[in-house]
């Protein structure tokens, strides 16, 4: 399968290339499947970091599809990772809905990276939905002292079963999504000012739908007057 003009650039921003290949799938919950993986030699040649990603190609006819994807318990030494899938339409829903042992998808790792805060924040401040859970799930436990506080947005009933791996110092706040995204950016605005008593150990970690996470960035660097440093921002996905 070719890459198209995608693909070009990520090879001339020295992308590589590798092919995973499917060992096992899971119904975590009828809107959320994990599915298992062999690297194709991925690991051992990157190694791994908390949020690690690729970028995962479809069949799509003669257009390239591709979506990112955060690796879920990466084993370097096993050569495994599972990757989570958010299901709605699309092709790559499609696909995970689908997959059975032996499949096998092409994927670039090119664009990830990520270190941990250092010196460690004294308190995390975690925004989220399900795109990003896999990567919530990579942030929390590459901090596992921390105490965090978690807003995560959800769009159905089935977002209560989603596999969040909290401790007893973890505080989850779930919030239905509303109005395109507005009513999280509303209800992070009014709660985490009150929860900064130390606003030079905070760190703030943002990924939702673009809009959300552009509105929610401006607002912790500009109006909270956070460092830039402590906090990172990434949109998963953009709302039709």
């Amino acid at each position: 399968m070719g890459h198209g003009w995608e693909g070009v650039v990520l090879k001339l921003m020295r992308g590589k290339d590798f092919t995973f290949t499917v060992t096992g799938t899971e119904e975590v919950t009828e809107h959320f499947h994990r599915i298992h993986f062999t690297d194709g030699g991925m690991l051992a040649l990157t190694g791994t970091h908390p949020t690690m990603w690729v970028r995962v190609w479809f069949d799509n006819g003669e257009r390239p599809h591709q979506r990112a994807y955060t690796l879920v318990d990466p084993d370097p030494d096993a050569g495994t990772f599972s990757m989570e899938f958010a299901l709605h339409a699309g092709r790559a829903s499609d696909w995970a809905r689908g997959a059975k042992p032996g499949d096998t998808v092409e994927a670039t790792l090119q664009g990830t990276g990520f270190a941990a805060p250092a010196p460690a924040p004294s308190r995390l401040f975690v925004i989220g939905d399900p795109a990003s859970l896999p990567a919530i799930n990579s942030l929390l436990g590459a901090l596992p002292e921390v105490p965090a506080t978690i807003w995560f947005e959800t769009s159905h009933g089935a977002g209560e079963e989603l596999p969040l791996r909290l401790a007893d110092h973890h505080e989850l706040r779930r919030v239905p999504r509303r109005d395109q995204g507005r009513h999280l950016v509303t209800e992070v605005k009014s709660t985490l000012p009150g929860l900064l008593d130390d606003p030079s150990g905070a760190y703030v970690w943002i990924a939702c739908d673009t809009a959300t996470t552009r509105a929610l960035t401006a607002y912790t660097r500009k109006e909270l007057s956070l460092p830039k440093d402590r906090v990172s921002a990434l949109g998963y996905w953009r709302a039709a």
